[in-house]
């Protein structure tokens, strides 16, 4: 018995935003947030906040857009901040509801009805809720059988989420296991941070691993794999449960300690996680192709995570020892942005269509823990 991906599916937002709108935003703030503190800024108390600049987010990160759910709350200088109301206990929640959206389309693709399908994984980095379990909700939308539990390794998710529905199929758990990556990531995001200000957006992803007896004619098969995590503090996000409320002065400056920013939503060590992350995640391909016997330069496609470009280049460069056409380690987050658990998925998604029988590709994650995953695929027919 072997596990494969028999298809994939995509949810995407209807709304979308420039670096152009995100910038004359957060620049309104900031003039906004300077007048109101002028008297703390002319004592020293407080540093004056600094303009973003659109030319410069799409050098430093290859984003030039990203899509959200909640757009005009986000580009309100007095709000700066994603507004989704909430629903009644008795209404689908919302990230049950676009994991399902996801979800739908992956079934449809393979040709599969949800009743087929024997378990379904929740794999992504902000959980709406503690419990009950997002996926128990999604396969309660579906009418999917079995059972269904929810998981977070942060950008890594999806990965460590292919994995665990193959252990599950080789367990004989299931025969059929959703693996859904809903991302509501402008939910844990500080717009008015101007160093990250513009990282993420928002999308669900979906997945059908399933057991190679029952899968369509065209899938995938897992030839490989290989899950690693290694603590480290330069990506952190503090919110939960026992830990929920944030300081009153939520103002954003480089200057952390001044200006009072919580650590309640995201705040990352750049510098630091990509001087880290950039060898760990080459070394972990090199090593893992390998174990499997696999040329690196005969793998036709990577597609990783989704969160610099500058990082995937490098490590494109570091596996394959030259420089890397963007067709062989294609690009979304120029439209997305950082989608976290997601990026690889749509990327896997989006770009490989044109693969033929025999032909290997690479999905590959990397982000806070810190975690990475490799996910090694053959086309089969």
């Amino acid at each position: 018995m072997k596990a494969v991906i028999s298809s994939t599916g995509l949810w995407t937002p209807k709304d979308s935003i420039s670096n152009e709108e995100l910038v004359e935003s957060f620049n309104a703030y900031a003039d906004k947030w300077n007048a109101e503190n002028a008297a703390a800024i002319e004592a020293g108390e407080k540093y004056a906040m600094t303009y973003s600049d659109a030319g410069f987010i799409e050098k430093a990160s290859g984003v030039k857009s990203r899509y959200v759910i909640s757009k005009e709350p986000i580009l309100d200088p007095n709000i700066m901040a994603p507004r989704i109301p909430a629903r009644p206990d008795d209404e689908p929640s919302i990230l049950a509801e676009i994991a399902a959206n996801a979800a739908r389309g992956a079934l449809e693709s393979a040709g599969r009805a949800p009743e087929d399908v024997g378990a379904v994984i929740v794999a992504c980095s902000n959980l709406q809720r503690g419990y009950p379990a997002i996926a128990v909700e999604v396969q309660s939308l579906l009418r999917t059988s079995g059972f269904a539990f929810d998981m977070n390794v942060a950008c890594s998710s999806a990965t460590f989420g292919i994995e665990t529905a193959r252990g599950l199929i080789m367990g004989g758990q299931a025969k059929s296991v959703l693996v859904v990556n809903p991302e509501i990531c402008t939910a844990h995001l500080n717009f008015k941070d101007r160093d990250a200000h513009f990282i993420f957006g928002d999308v669900a992803t979906a997945l059908l691993v399933e057991s190679d007896d029952i899968a369509p004619k065209n899938h995938w098969e897992i030839i490989g794999s290989k899950l690693v995590t290694q603590f480290s503090n330069n990506i952190r996000n503090n919110f939960g449960f026992l830990n929920h409320c944030a300081p009153e002065d939520d103002g954003l400056n480089s200057e952390r300690g001044k200006m009072g920013l919580t650590d309640k939503l995201f705040t990352q060590n750049g510098r630091s996680v990509f001087k880290e992350v950039v060898p760990m995640v080459a070394r972990l391909i090199k090593d893992q192709c390998e174990a499997h016997n696999i040329d690196p330069q005969n793998l036709k496609r990577m597609w990783l995570h989704q969160a610099n470009l500058n990082m995937n280049v490098l490590i494109a460069k570091k596996v394959l020892g030259k420089d890397v056409e963007l067709e062989q380690a294609p690009v979304v987050l120029d439209e997305y942005a950082n989608t976290s658990s997601a990026g690889s998925i749509i990327a896997f998604h989006k770009h490989s269509q044109d693969f033929k029988a025999g032909e290997t590709g690479l999905i590959c994650s990397f982000g806070a823990g810190y975690s990475a995953g490799a996910i090694f695929v053959k086309k089969v027919a």
